[in-house]
């Protein structure tokens, strides 16, 4: 006699019939499809016994339902990525949908394609530009201002120290006289040219003279001694009376050589006398 080979729910005979083993009980097809099979995440119906069946991470599919929830591609032999609302797409939908976004367009930066990471953000390549002159960054170097992209040539333009001299960018060095910016090489005297960095120098009308210069050029003369009245070294007290200057040293009497500074004086002849020797001229 024949040993019985039945369906574990229905006890019909599986002889030379279909069936499907099911956690180690053989089921007959009709009793599996009612009520042993998974139930489709897409479409929601059983997967029967003559369906292919699909699964990933608990969950199953009909291989005719296992599609991009965005283009509808067939997905069975394709690589695909599964979102956390469920949706199961392919790659190229995936990135657009969960990929970074670029900072310039707000589209998404597709996986493979030239784009630009700063600071946990991402560009394409073409939008990752000078916030000034709007021309792509690419592989030069750059500069941020706040939240503000710049390159290098745009930088030094719009927030570099401007020499008071030529008034073009400081990029590097430089000196400051007067709170004022200066280029070294523009910091020079007004005449002669010669660099006044690290020399005694001075400054008339928004120039600057080197100490020869300033006394051959610029400086008022003495009437008493005629030299050069500089500022410089011994005597730099000045006395000025009608247009005529004096170093404060030899604002004397012409007779007595009495120092007249502050005190009352008498012209006679172009020469300064003190009241006293006036009279007795």
């Amino acid at each position: 006699m024949t040993d019985r080979f039945d369906c574990y729910y229905c006890r019909d005979n599986l002889h030379g019939k279909k069936y499907v083993k099911k956690d180690e009980k053989h089921v007959c097809t009709k009793c599996f499809d009612k009520l042993c099979a998974n139930t489709c995440a897409e479409c929601r119906r059983p997967i029967g016994a003559d369906s292919k069946e699909l699964h990933h991470k608990n969950r199953y599919w009909h291989e005719d339902c296992f599609r991009c929830a965005k283009c509808y591609k067939p997905l069975a032999n394709e690589p695909f990525s599964a979102r956390d609302d469920g949706k199961i797409m392919c790659g190229k939908c995936g990135s657009r949908e969960d990929g970074n976004r670029c900072q310039g367009c707000y589209k998404v930066v597709m996986p493979g394609s030239q784009n630009v990471e700063y600071k946990n953000k991402v560009w394409h390549d073409e939008c990752f530009t000078c916030f000034e002159c709007k021309q792509p960054i690419r592989t030069q170097s750059f500069l941020a201002r706040g939240d503000d992209i710049y390159c290098a040539p745009c930088h030094e333009k719009k927030f570099a120290k401007k020499c008071f001299k030529c008034k073009q960018p400081i990029t590097s060095g430089g000196i400051s006289y007067q709170d004022q910016p200066w280029h070294s090489e523009c910091f020079v005297c007004e005449t002669c040219r010669k660099p006044l960095a690290g020399t005694r120098f001075t400054s008339h009308e928004d120039h600057v003279y080197c100490v020869d210069c300033y006394k051959t050029d610029v400086a008022k003369k003495c009437q008493g001694c005629k030299n050069p009245i500089t500022g410089f070294g011994h005597g730099t007290n000045v006395v000025n009376y009608e247009g005529f200057s004096w170093h404060e040293y030899c604002f004397t009497c012409k007779k007595c050589s009495l120092s007249l500074a502050n005190k009352r004086f008498v012209i006679n002849a172009e020469q300064i006398y003190c009241p006293d020797c006036a009279k007795k001229l």
